[in-house]
């Protein structure tokens, strides 16, 4: 047996499988439940709020996308609808983690004696 055998394609319920296909709909999937997941945080909140987990699963979504549209697809469209708002997704990720404080007893201010 061809150790890549199991990276050729596959035909399942009439749909061509490649392993390409396969990054393509998990960037889909993990680009996707950003919007569950910042809807899940508004509603915890009691208000609208984009979490620093909005701007990761978008990267990571894009990430997965860009592979799948310049390596597989070659799509120039794809790869520009992926690449112009990376930036500013990472961007924001950055400064929600620069601006984060860490929930300890050492970062509160000392009570007066």
């Amino acid at each position: 047996m061809e150790p890549f055998s199991l990276l050729a394609a596959l035909k399942v319920a009439g749909l061509v499988v490649t392993p390409w296909k396969i990054v393509g709909w998990i960037g889909n999937l993990i680009f996707s439940t950003r919007f569950i997941y910042q809807w899940l945080a508004s509603e915890r909140a009691k208000r609208s709020v984009i979490p620093a987990g909005f701007w990761l699963l978008s990267t990571l979504g894009s990430l997965f996308l860009l592979a799948y549209f310049g390596f597989y697809r070659r799509d120039s469209v794809g790869v520009i609808s992926t690449v112009f708002p990376l930036p500013i997704y990472l961007r924001n990720l950055y400064l929600q983690l620069k601006h984060r404080h860490p929930v300890h007893p050492g970062n509160e201010p000392r009570v007066a004696q």
